[in-house]
């Protein structure tokens, strides 16, 4: 009874758009928990109990806020199923705090990408990409689910994304140069594939080696790394992106309010809070909001 019920919800939270998997799976474990001890309601002492079950808090955290958001749309048809407490804390842990990477360093990374490996082609593809990703914020998902047919003269089309919807992102001609340069060199190698990045085997790019290979990038060009900094990772190249997009934005609170629309909108955010979360967490954004409060404070007085 209690599994029929999880299925229903997972249906209904699919059907109203979210891709609900890791949930999914978790509910279903709670499910056959729970059941297995001749359960079919939910019942907060064993939701906490199923939730103690993993070493870390923050993951007992999430798990139970899982089963608590579930219990809630549940005892709204049937008052027999508990909410269970927050027992473990609040199921959000704190972002990390993103290394933004400067000019010089995007250089050096971009030179090391190009120049790795024994194929031209490898160095081409990373160079390429990275390139890609830094210059307009994309996330390297989007980047290597590209395909040819998705570079259109208005721009980049990036279909179906982290939170299922479509976008188009603006090129400058310069990127477009070198997106159509390195075409050319990979029509050569895998003349047959739509996708814009392959592999040396001719399919398209997985994500954990081009993690692999980015750590490798970091280490050749020196970049800081160790315990209490910011980890670098290619995603830091559109958190880079996004700081800078921010810097550039005019005075005025109006000028400001759809600078940050838009900047989300380009950035494929579905809440213009992920947009602004970069102002907490960038000291150097900090500081500038710092001193504009200071001169505002001392312009007043």
């Amino acid at each position: 009874m209690l599994s029929q019920t999880v299925q229903n919800y997972i249906e209904a939270r699919r059907a109203a758009g979210f891709k609900f998997e890791a949930q999914a799976g978790l509910l279903r474990s709670f499910a056959a928990y729970a059941e297995a001890r001749g359960e079919h309601y939910v019942r907060a002492s064993t939701a906490i109990e199923w939730a103690g079950r993993v070493a870390k808090v923050p993951q007992r955290a999430r798990r139970l806020w899982a089963v608590t958001r579930f219990a809630r749309h549940a005892r709204v048809d049937d008052p027999r199923h508990e909410v269970p407490p927050p027992a473990f804390g609040g199921a959000r842990c704190p972002r990390r705090t993103p290394y933004i990477l400067s000019q010089d360093e995007i250089a050096r990374l971009l030179q090391a990408a190009r120049s790795y490996g024994k194929n031209p082609l490898l160095g081409a593809t990373y160079g390429t990409l990275f390139g890609l990703l830094a210059c307009t914020g994309l996330r390297i998902s989007e980047a290597i689910r590209l395909r040819q047919s998705d570079i259109t003269s208005d721009g980049l089309l990036i279909r179906n994304t982290k939170f299922r919807k479509s976008r188009l992102v603006a090129l400058h001609d310069s990127t477009r140069a070198a997106l159509e340069q390195y075409l050319l060199q990979k029509q050569a190698f895998a003349p047959r594939d739509d996708h814009v990045f392959v592999s040396l085997r001719g399919t398209p790019l997985i994500q954990e080696c081009l993690d692999g290979v980015f750590r490798e990038l970091v280490k050749r060009v020196g970049l800081p790394q160790g315990a209490g900094l910011p980890r670098i990772s290619p995603h830091s190249l559109r958190h880079t992106f996004a700081v800078r997009a921010l810097q550039t934005c005019p005075d005025g609170r109006e000028r400001i309010a759809r600078h940050m629309v838009a900047l989300s909108t380009y950035l494929g955010h579905v809440d213009a809070a992920a947009t602004y979360w970069y102002l907490q967490a960038t000291p150097e954004l900090l500081r500038d909001i710092a001193s504009c409060c200071e001169c505002h404070v001392e312009n007043a007085l």
